[in-house]
């Protein structure tokens, strides 16, 4: 059994009395650990409390690239192990890091179970001072995770929104004009089968306004300059032959690929006395056809959005699946595409021979999202935002970068500390880049890390390509 008074020079019994100190030595045992040696291991059921007494041990944690380590001490006093003993069944049943001992040494260990009776018999007060901070703590930061959620849900929302909007308005400006051009159209009809048009000059004026129609957006790119002067020689040609309001009529032809050359095959198939009604009514069919392009395309983007929306929200899948990280990154520019200023140029660089992995798509749109907004926060109106992928045998690696002023060296180590922050009251909860290292760590053993410059910053998100997640 350990001396009473060996165990008294050590910080963490110093104030305890003889009684309880004859009780503690009673209840423990003295173990020695050659160098290299783990005291406790990460994973194994957590059964001891351990108090060095000399020597020196290293923490670490075991992660999917190895162990990380994060401290080292030779003072005497220092414990680990199953600290969390006294919360009874709530406690962690396995131990959360590692103990090794870099140099001979030695510890008191005491049974957890022992521990635990022993820290609830003398100070019962603190028992449930420690319980509330414990819970309460963990409560805290549910409540703040989920308010850090809603945050990041009403960023994407009002981007998404505004991105909906815009070809939202943009199809039901086409529709306003396609009922006027339906209305023109149909009376135009009427008015040439009023003049006694034959069957067979409408059918190929019908057959050139679909020829027209196909043409939209198919022609070979022009300059205004070059379209302005189209224009201008087709609304003279108009002009002369006694088209009423050429001037309006020569853009949509034009944009149709129509010019002097069309305007004598009309006037060939349908003969002069039918040519001016004829265009009125080719003008405003092609016009039609192009509306109809204008409602599609808005519609087909609006379709894309919420696709978009659906793949970021994972809605339809279950938690865990085998994701295609892509497809994950995709669905988040997309939302984010809104809330990118102007002056911020977006670029990616896709491994498209990376695997896909298993994963908690729904947590990782998460993690992507803190780390798109951040660079984008710290960029302000003009900058790079940067996102490129690339795998090794083990790993898929996710890079985003920024070109803001950078991470200071004296606040890198903090950067994913619950609640740090440098953004001013108001702006930020602290919490994003801790909620994005528990789930790239946490949930899914990977890695996240931080690179920095002035004018270069990088995250670093690195994940198993086989499945560990817990």
């Amino acid at each position: 059994m350990i001396d009473i008074d060996e165990l008294r020079k050590l910080f963490l019994f110093e104030r305890l009395t003889d009684e309880q100190l004859t009780m503690l030595a009673s209840r423990g045992k003295v173990s020695t650990f050659e160098q290299d040696e783990f005291i406790v291991r990460q994973g194994e059921a957590a059964d001891c409390f351990v108090v060095l007494i000399e020597g020196e041990v290293m923490m670490t944690t075991d992660t999917s690239a190895g162990a990380v380590s994060m401290s080292r001490t030779s003072q005497p006093g220092v414990y680990g192990g199953a600290i969390g003993a006294y919360l009874g069944e709530r406690a962690p049943r396995t131990y959360t890091h590692s103990l090794r001992a870099t140099a001979p040494t030695r510890m008191f260990v005491l049974p957890a179970a022992k521990f635990a009776y022993i820290v609830t018999e003398w100070f019962p007060m603190a028992i449930h001072l420690l319980e509330g901070l414990t819970f309460g703590g963990r409560a805290q930061r549910e409540i703040i995770d989920r308010r850090q959620r809603l945050t990041a849900l009403g960023t994407i929302t009002a981007g998404l929104t505004h991105e909906l909007n815009n070809p939202a308005a943009a199809a039901v400006r086409a529709v306003s004009e396609l009922r006027h051009l339906m209305g023109a159209s149909r009376r135009q009809l009427a008015e040439l089968a009023e003049a006694g048009i034959a069957p067979e000059r409408l059918r190929h004026l019908v057959e050139m306004q679909e020829s027209c129609a196909a043409s939209v957006g198919t022609l070979p790119p022009r300059t205004p300059m070059q379209i302005s002067d189209a224009e201008d020689e087709l609304g003279d040609a108009l002009q002369e032959l006694g088209v009423e309001d050429a001037w309006e009529l020569a853009p949509s032809l034009v944009s149709a690929g129509f010019d002097t050359k069309g305007l004598e095959k009309v006037r060939a198939k349908v003969g002069d006395e039918h040519a001016p009604a004829a265009l009125r009514w080719l003008a405003e069919a092609t016009e039609i056809s192009q509306m109809l392009g204008e409602v599609t395309e808005a519609t087909e983007r609006i379709t894309s959005l919420l696709a978009s929306a659906k793949q970021y929200s994972q809605m339809d899948r279950a938690p865990f699946q085998v994701c295609d990280l892509h497809e994950l990154l995709e669905s988040t520019l997309a939302i984010f595409r809104g809330k990118i200023s102007p002056g911020i140029t977006v670029v990616t660089d896709f491994d498209r021979t990376m695997p896909r992995i298993p994963a908690y798509g729904g947590e990782l749109n998460q993690v992507w999202t803190n780390l798109i907004h951040n660079a984008l926060d710290a960029m302000g109106e003009e900058g790079t935002l940067t996102v490129r992928t690339a795998h090794d045998e083990d790993e898929a690696i996710v890079e985003i970068g920024d070109t803001g002023p950078g991470v200071p060296d004296g606040i890198k180590e903090r950067i994913f500390e619950p609640f740090f922050t440098t953004k001013s009251v108001g702006k930020g909860t602290g919490l994003g880049l801790d909620i994005s290292y528990r789930i790239v760590a946490g949930r899914h053993g990977g890695e996240l890390r931080v690179r920095s410059a002035p004018g270069d910053t990088w995250f670093e998100v690195r994940l198993p390509l086989r499945e560990t997640v817990s």
